[in-house]
């Protein structure tokens, strides 16, 4: 065995994702050289707060050296021996810079960031291609859920119809509680914090933020553009009110979800973050508490739906480690630096609609004083500004 091809990687973040990485690698130690011809030697572990917390990151059970870790990226970043940088820290900055000096210095770069790549997508794939490495992302989106590998290579022959997706596991739990248990909005958030699925600052998540960087990625893959980001249109959950979410369920049959859309018209492409609700009877109405869903219409397939975990430690690490795996058996095949994973071009300009330009259905909830004439007075102006409503419903005093 001692002749077999080693593929050397450096990890940067060794956080809950890093954590998770180390433990599935030596969970599959033993069929690594299946997958991908030779063995996966993890060379360099660097994190910045190792001073701080030096003893907890060994408490693995597994066999774990000190002498890989690390304070300083260039410990990775410039190791000739290292052909894979395992970017896990996050964030927008350094983890642009990282990864991109990682590309100058061709080692093919494996990241669970989506934030840097749907801000930063033209610079770090055009640094990519230049310097001929491999750049994959897997986990970015979805976590464990192979959605990235799907529209990429099992989709490949679908002309993507629509992407659905509810892509935050927090704003999902968030609202299956305030669905389920009947409680408001601050104190869906706050039972959330306590269960680890929201942060302390939870604004990425509840405002839409971080289902729109997501959003970005899938519907680069899908449709072939590069996405600004602020070109999609984002609401997030933080006014919802339990009366809306309880009372469309009861009376209209409705389940709210947060939901990143992407759909193709006529007119250009519609990109938007937005609770919407859906019939109960729909795929998505099903997915509850932290589970991550990606519906999505192809012209050949039709519906698909990818369901799974799309947070956590090791689902994340599960889509971190096999892009590891992908990666290191193109560099044992020789084939590294001959293909690339992912092209994304302009080569099909696509018009990205306006909101203002979005046709859909939309649910209003009016309190109104109990005054005759107050109904007709609403429907006069829904109608002056050329609204038709679909039903109605009137009802006294139910919360």
């Amino acid at each position: 065995m001692n002749d077999q091809k080693k593929v050397n990687i450096g990890i940067i973040g060794l956080g809950t994702v890093g954590k998770g990485v180390l433990k599935i690698l030596n969970n599959i130690e033993n069929i690594i050289s299946t997958k991908t011809g030779g063995e996966i030697i993890v060379r360099k572990i660097v994190n910045r707060t190792l001073n701080k917390n030096w003893a907890s990151y060994f408490n693995f059970d597994f066999d774990f050296y000190k002498t890989i870790l690390s304070d300083n990226v260039d410990d990775v970043l410039d190791d000739p021996e290292i052909d894979i940088v395992v970017e896990l820290i996050g964030g927008y900055e350094p983890a642009r810079i990282i990864i991109v000096k990682a590309l100058e210095n061709k080692k093919h770069v494996v990241t669970a960031n989506k934030a840097v790549l749907a801000k930063y997508w033209d610079e770090i794939n055009a640094v990519s291609k230049k310097n001929n490495v491999l750049l994959y992302f897997e986990a970015s989106v979805g976590a464990g859920i192979p959605i990235i590998q799907g529209l990429n290579e099992g989709l490949a022959s679908n002309k993507i119809e629509m992407i659905c997706g509810i892509l935050n596991g927090t704003t999902n739990y968030i609202l299956t509680k305030m669905l389920n248990d009947k409680i408001n909005f601050s104190d869906a958030l706050k039972m959330a914090q306590e269960k680890g699925f929201a942060e302390s600052d939870p604004t990425f998540d509840i405002k839409g933020i971080d289902s729109v960087h997501k959003l970005a990625i899938l519907a680069s893959l899908a449709y072939h553009i590069n996405i600004d980001i602020d070109s999609i249109y984002k609401e997030g959950i933080d006014e919802i009110k339990v009366e809306d979410v309880d009372f469309a369920y009861k009376e209209l049959g409705l389940v709210l979800k947060l939901l990143a859309i992407a759909k193709k018209t006529k007119n250009g492409l519609e990109l938007r973050v937005q609770p919407v609700f859906i019939s109960k009877k729909h795929l998505l109405a099903s997915v509850e508490n932290e589970f991550n869903a990606v519906y999505i219409i192809g012209d050949a397939t039709g519906e698909i739906m990818f369901y799974g975990k799309g947070a956590g430690e090791l689902p994340a690490a599960s889509g971190v480690v096999s892009d590891i795996l992908y990666v290191a058996k193109h560099i044992n095949n020789e084939t590294a630096n001959k293909t690339q994973f992912v092209s994304i071009a302009d080569y099909k300009r696509l018009n990205i609609l306006d909101i203002d330009e979005v046709e859909t259905c939309y649910y209003f909830r009016f309190e109104v004083s109990e005054s005759p004439g107050a109904l007709a007075q609403i429907a006069g102006i829904l109608g002056r500004h050329k609204v038709s409503i679909a039903s109605c419903y009137q009802h006294e005093n139910i919360y």
